[in-house]
């Protein structure tokens, strides 16, 4: 503990508070995955949730009261979180490549446009981007880092519906799996989701 000042009744009471959250949101989550309906069971992810907060803001209190902490830590994504308790039923795959320029004129002559913006744009809407990115040095780019996620996502209802915000699913909580090409390696790699 700290030399620097002894913890207040108020500070300890706190402390004390926040000890007896976790060891009620321990039970409400074991009465729960004790009485669950099944897999993804709404009850136990949110005892679960309630479970880690709780175990949060204790170790918060703790380290700030006590200078102290807990050997504990509640996992929150990355395949130990959410995604072991629920079978995603729609998922969305989102590819980020990068690339660099490196011969403009090659890239405007292919496209026949005037500007690099605007052959950018030509190339894109005229080729499937997997195409751009095995053909990459013909069109005068070099590719760079890339990476792919596979995240777990609601039913689309409505065509279009996520047009507005295509990036939105991009949470790590709901991340499946994730690969990334680092260019200076040239080789695959599965990236740990945690």
């Amino acid at each position: 503990m700290s030399d620097v000042a002894r913890p207040t009744e108020a500070q300890i009471a706190q402390v004390r508070m926040a000890a007896e959250a976790v060891k009620a949101a321990i039970d409400a989550h074991l009465a729960a995955v004790e009485g669950r309906t099944g897999a993804g069971d709404p009850l136990v992810a949110g005892t679960y949730e309630a479970l880690a907060d709780a175990a949060e803001s204790y170790d918060e209190l703790l380290d700030s009261v006590h200078d102290e902490f807990t050997p504990f830590e509640v996992p929150r994504s990355g395949g130990t979180g959410i995604l072991d308790r629920i079978e995603p039923e729609a998922v969305s795959v989102l590819i980020r490549r990068d690339y660099t320029v490196t011969d403009a004129r090659r890239l405007r002559e292919t496209v026949g446009a005037t500007t690099v913006s605007g052959s950018l744009r030509a190339l894109f809407a005229e080729y499937e981007p997997d195409r751009v990115a095995h053909h990459v040095s013909e069109f005068g780019l070099e590719e760079g880092d890339s990476t792919l996620w596979v995240v777990a996502s609601e039913p689309v209802a409505e065509p279009g519906e996520w047009l507005a915000e295509p990036f939105d699913v991009a949470d790590e909580d709901l991340l499946i799996c994730r690969f990334d090409v680092i260019e200076d390696y040239e080789e695959l790699e599965p990236a740990d989701p945690s």
